[in-house]
């Protein structure tokens, strides 16, 4: 490998998991306005998996693992599989990136250099007031690789003893989280329904949620009550359980679902009149059945969530730095083990986040 190459992933397609091939490509260079980082630790999230899957084409109907088992045996191209419609592969994913500022473009960032910094990886580039977004590792080359570049005003740097891992663990899954309590305006008055709370997404909003004072019941596998408790969640429900009579009806305030699915039906249930849903993602299947009178009928706002509002990642840093959040890492792997880490995510056996670490560039 030459002094301009570096080792990356790339995933060449919709498909399985031979659609992930480690090998050395040019290192980018950047564009004025960019800077250019060593990674120091990448995450990984659903979202890296969902777009190789294809998972976001509307002829997909069930749960990311029943998509992966079908794409590992016979991968089929999705052109609308992408965030935005068509994924432009081959592609180098990584949505979540703790890194080191080793190259500016222009004077005003040199200040930059050194730094060890996170990157909002939801980016706006028409402004806040436009709901218009591109996300790195989706819309162009993201963080599984020794180096990436990113426009400088997407970085951001960050005075803790965290771990370079477990800074990763953060962008994506904290972010997405904070966002969707921002969107909802959770405060210490809500009740706050998390499904799926033993992820990534899910155990950053038992904190999130909790650090605004809020009221939490997460729901989980009784293996991982324990965690979600001692995270600080007032209240563990079984996964698979009766919503209503465990919480009861009119109950909650805020329901925070990446799951949706067959369960669905009964998070509208258990919501007080003038509830709000909010959601992201649909991992237990997208396709759900919606009894319109529990939405209208009890004045239920629904909320989606994509592109991250202009306070949400500023804040993140500052509740890093002061001490108010604490990083879940669940496990590190090495880059080139992507496809072994994936598989092992997709058991959703963790509590937290898996992290991939690119060799040193000298390795």
């Amino acid at each position: 490998m030459s002094a301009k190459e570096m080792m990356a992933v790339v995933t060449t397609g919709n498909g399985g998991y031979e659609k992930l091939v480690y090998q050395s490509v040019p290192i980018p260079v950047p564009k004025s306005g960019e800077v250019l980082l060593r990674v120091l630790a990448a995450g990984i999230n659903n979202t890296e998996i969902n777009t190789r899957l294809g998972w976001y084409s509307s002829s997909v109907k069930g749960d990311t693992a029943s998509t992966a088992t079908t794409q590992e045996a016979h991968a089929e191209q999705k052109a609308d599989g992408g965030w935005n419609e068509a994924t432009p592969f081959p592609l180098i994913q990584g949505t979540d990136c703790c890194g080191s500022v080793v190259q500016t473009t222009d004077p005003a960032d040199d200040a930059l250099l050194g730094k060890r910094v996170l990157v909002r990886a939801c980016m706006r580039p028409n402004g806040y007031d436009v709901a218009d977004n591109v996300w790195m590792a989706s819309d162009f080359d993201g963080a599984f690789a020794q180096y990436v570049k990113v426009p400088s005003k997407e970085v951001f740097p960050i005075e803790c003893d965290w771990s370079d891992e477990e800074l990763a663990t953060i962008p994506c899954a904290y972010g997405t989280s904070e966002n969707m309590l921002h969107r909802a305006n959770v405060g210490p008055n809500d009740f706050v329904l998390v499904t799926g709370a033993s992820g990534g997404v899910g155990s950053a909003t038992i904190q999130l949620a909790k650090r605004r004072g809020a009221t939490v019941a997460g729901v989980t596998s009784p293996d991982k009550a324990g965690q979600l408790r001692d995270l600080g969640a007032d209240i563990v429900v079984e996964r698979g359980s009766d919503f209503v009579s465990k919480l009861g009806e009119k109950s909650v305030d805020v329901v925070v679902d990446n799951v949706a699915g067959p369960g669905f039906p009964q998070l509208l249930k258990v919501m007080k009149p003038g509830g709000r849903y909010v959601s992201s993602g649909a991992i237990a299947g997208p396709v759900v059945e919606l009894d319109m009178r529990d939405m209208y009928l009890k004045d239920i706002t629904l909320i989606g969530c994509t592109g991250w509002d202009e306070p949400v990642f500023p804040n993140l840093i500052s509740y890093i730095e002061r001490g108010e959040i604490r990083p879940l890492l669940a496990k590190s792997f090495p880059l080139r083990d992507i496809a072994l880490a994936q598989a092992e995510f997709l058991k959703k056996k963790h509590f937290g986040n898996f992290v991939l670490t690119p060799p040193a560039p000298s390795d």
